[in-house]
């Protein structure tokens, strides 16, 4: 096993903090931003809606196949080899869209820039938990909640702002100044601080990670468009269930798998990636549904839409350096056991909203909603990893990664499958009144989402610091 030496002084946590974390920002950023300009790129690149919506499910797609991969990785490959391959990938994949003079290029361009996320993010979260003493992760992981939850929630604001002014080319060239500094702070400050070990890449098992995740975030993503009960998606999704059971049983089979399943000996990690999935099913298919409420039911712009999302998003970003800092000196429970109830109060009055609630109301239980996703979302995966040995966190973090990723994937399909049904019932049964419809719908998935932070509310209860 060969390291590569570093001592405490030549580390500057933030410049190192800070390369990462702003090319992981317009990553996630990237991830939604686009969505508010689909209809307009449908129309200019003269294809059909399913056909744009691949802009989206692609990243997704992306996402779900690399960010196993990355687990096995990072320990083949240097701390700035991972670093760099991601930061060009995201340049690579931003200017290209940028230039982008067909929809097939466009979509080329978004499955690199996802290529350089799915790194990027595993990679912020091993060197964390690499560079800075467990009762420092708290704050640490706390800022990295506020990139990932700033960059999904801003993305739409921005964007839509940017379409007011600027063509929507601009959506990406806003971004590159920003990777060029991620690129030029991570190649002068960034050191090599994981462990590099000599193992061989199995292909049978990229091969079978690649089937069963991409199975599953693809069947997932077609449905809203070609139905649960479509032979498409009953076939992908069960043949990426199975290639997943058969790749979980060869890592438990290998000397050095790909990804170590061992993590999951631990019941806190068990305990925490349950949490982790409900968190993120409810947060990523949240984040789509009710914009498209206020647009349908209340008749709102895009534009507008964002702005009302905004003060709870700004709010959010300010206070997650103080939520890390109050997880390392109370512990998870404190922290955590508040959040899910908070989380579990929005989606209560969510489910009350109808055609005729005032925004105001709207934009108050956002604000209590993104604190309680605040507290819950940086705590989780922090207590998750803090409770596995240091040579497992290549293997947790990748599991927690895919598991979000997996989990933003199917909640949104699953959630806006679940409004559109209720909106087409609602038509054939009652009126054909589409604001009603839309409200009728999405206080459905409200409800369902409530029930399952109620869920996490519970598990809540079991979280206890780890010994470490």
């Amino acid at each position: 096993m060969n390291t590569v030496p570093n001592t405490k002084q030549e580390i500057k946590t933030g410049p190192i903090m800070a390369a990462l974390l702003v090319a992981g920002f317009v990553g996630l950023f990237s991830e939604t931003a686009l969505n508010i300009a689909l209809g307009d790129l449908g129309r200019i690149f003269n294809v059909n809606a399913t056909t744009i919506g691949w802009l989206a499910t692609g990243y997704f797609l992306t996402l779900g196949i690399l960010v196993p991969v990355t687990g096995i990785l990072m320990q083949k490959l240097t701390t700035r080899q991972m670093f760099l391959t991601s930061i060009l990938l995201s340049l690579i994949g931003t200017i290209l869209a940028a230039a982008a003079p067909l929809f097939s290029v466009l979509l080329v361009a978004r499955i690199i820039q996802a290529a350089g996320l799915a790194i990027n993010l595993p990679l912020t979260q091993n060197v964390i938990f690499t560079i800075f003493p467990p009762n420092k992760r708290g704050a640490a992981m706390g800022v990295m909640g506020l990139v990932m939850l700033a960059g999904p929630a801003l993305g739409p604001t921005l964007a839509g702002l940017i379409l007011d002014t600027l063509s929507w080319h601009w959506i990406f060239w806003v971004t590159v100044p920003f990777l060029l500094f991620s690129l030029i702070f991570g190649f002068k400050y960034l050191p090599n601080v994981n462990e590099i070990r000599k193992i061989s890449i199995d292909v049978l098992s990229v091969i079978l990670s690649t089937i069963g995740f991409g199975g599953i975030v693809y069947g997932v993503s077609v449905s809203g468009e070609v139905g649960w009960t479509s032979p498409i998606v009953l076939g992908t999704i069960i043949i990426g269930l199975a290639a997943l059971i058969i790749f979980s049983i060869r890592q438990t089979k290998m000397e050095h798998p790909m990804l170590n399943l061992k993590a999951f000996h631990s019941p806190l990690f068990v305990l925490g990636v349950i949490m982790s999935f409900i968190t993120f099913f409810n947060m990523l298919s949240m984040l789509v549904v009710l914009p498209m409420y206020m647009q349908m039911a209340l008749v709102i712009t895009a534009f507008t839409t964002g702005l009302i999302l905004l003060p709870g998003s700004l709010l959010n970003c300010l206070l997650a350096p103080t939520i890390g800092r109050l997880f390392d000196k109370y512990g998870p429970k404190a922290v955590i056991t508040p959040g899910t109830l908070l989380v579990a109060i929005g989606y209560g009055l969510y489910s009350q909203f109808g055609t005729d609630t005032v925004l105001w109301t709207i934009v108050v239980t956002h604000i209590v909603m993104m604190l309680g996703i605040g507290a819950v979302l940086a705590s989780v995966q922090t207590n998750t990893l803090n409770s596995l040995p240091k040579q497992y966190y290549p293997d947790g973090i990748a599991i927690t990664q895919t598991v979000q990723q997996v989990a933003g994937a199917v909640g949104i399909a699953v959630m806006v499958s679940i409004l559109s049904a209720k909106q087409n019932s609602y038509v054939a049964a009652i009126a054909n009144e589409p604001t009603h419809a839309a409200a009728s719908g999405s206080a459905l998935v409200f409800k369902i989402s409530l029930l399952l932070a109620v869920m996490n509310v519970v598990l809540s209860l079991f979280i206890k610091k780890p010994k470490l």
